[in-house]
């Protein structure tokens, strides 16, 4: 079976952000850590063995706000995942309690029941005793980004990814950092926004609220059944994503430390980072709101070591 990291698509559609501006260099200091975190996540499922996906076809293009797309995928993405093993692992056993907290229209007032708020502060617990969450906490300390204190860091974390914000005007408080990257929303009854993480993904799925469309890939670049991360078209709820992104069978942790360790090294409110990730390059996209996480997302830009290739070239 095939150990490598991904293997999908060196170009994204526009949806995606444009590839064609100036890329920056590749950050070796986060690709060194980053490779450090993918090595210690132990939670993460291996392809073939805890899961198997069915890529299909290659998904036409939508333009976005379209509700009418052609299906070239008649059968799941997810034709199995060892849900015995998500559940008895302590924090992709809280994060999936998470998934269904959240009102999926933005505009619409997210209220934190006293039993949710409790669920947010377990996960958060479990992650923090993570060996991938701790190695991105001392590296934050290290830069002056964190604070030692464990209490602090957690409150942290509970403000980026957790925190309450408006994301449409004249509304409540109806979204987070979570809600946006990890369970997916819905805008103005027209389009999906957010959704980045496969076992939402697969959860939805199962339960007939999503259905996959197929890959978006280049023709000398198709997906298989070991890839890590996917580029892919599906319905959710009536709405259509023409093009989404997400890390395939990581941890929650490996995906937040990640994404937090990139929100906290930078102040500007759109970062994108170049990074070296196992045998893959990728850009890895934050956004903030304020001083919380507004989206983030993976942009793989090649894979199976070809940019270390090309570059020997």
């Amino acid at each position: 079976m095939s150990s490598m990291f991904c293997r999908v698509l060196s170009l994204l559609v526009v949806f995606l952000g444009g590839l064609k501006a100036s890329r920056p260099a590749v950050n070796q200091e986060l690709s060194t850590l980053f490779n450090e975190l993918w090595r210690l996540d132990v939670n993460r499922l291996s392809p073939g063995l805890d899961y198997t996906i069915s890529v299909q076809g290659r998904a036409s293009f939508v333009s976005q706000g379209s509700h009418v797309v052609r299906d070239h995928a008649s059968q799941p993405l997810f034709s199995n995942v060892n849900e015995i093993k998500l559940k008895n692992m302590t924090t992709t056993s809280w994060f999936m309690k998470l998934l269904d907290n959240y009102e999926h229209s933005t505009g619409v007032t997210e209220r934190v029941t006293t039993e949710e708020q409790n669920e947010i502060n377990l996960f958060l617990d479990a992650v923090l005793q993570t060996e991938v969450m701790k190695r991105a906490h001392t590296y934050l300390v290290s830069k002056g980004k964190s604070n030692s204190d464990l209490r602090m860091f957690k409150r942290q974390l509970n403000l980026i990814w957790f925190n309450l914000y408006r994301r449409q005007r004249n509304t409540g408080l109806d979204s987070s950092g979570f809600e946006h990257v990890f369970v997916g929303e819905t805008k103005s009854g027209a389009e999906i926004i957010g959704f980045h993480n496969w076992i939402q993904f697969y959860l939805q799925e199962k339960n007939s609220h999503l259905d996959y469309k197929g890959y978006k890939a280049r023709d000398h670049d198709l997906p298989d059944q070991d890839d890590h991360v996917l580029n892919l078209q599906f319905s959710w709820h009536g709405l259509v994503k023409p093009v989404g992104s997400a890390f395939i069978g990581t941890s929650p942790e490996f995906e937040m430390a990640l994404f937090t360790v990139v929100f906290l090294m930078n102040t500007e409110r759109s970062t994108t980072v170049l990074v070296n990730i196992d045998q893959c390059q990728m850009e890895l996209v934050v956004i903030r709101h304020g001083r919380s996480l507004g989206t983030a997302y993976p942009k793989l830009l090649s894979s199976n070591s070809r940019h270390v290739r090309q570059h020997s070239h």
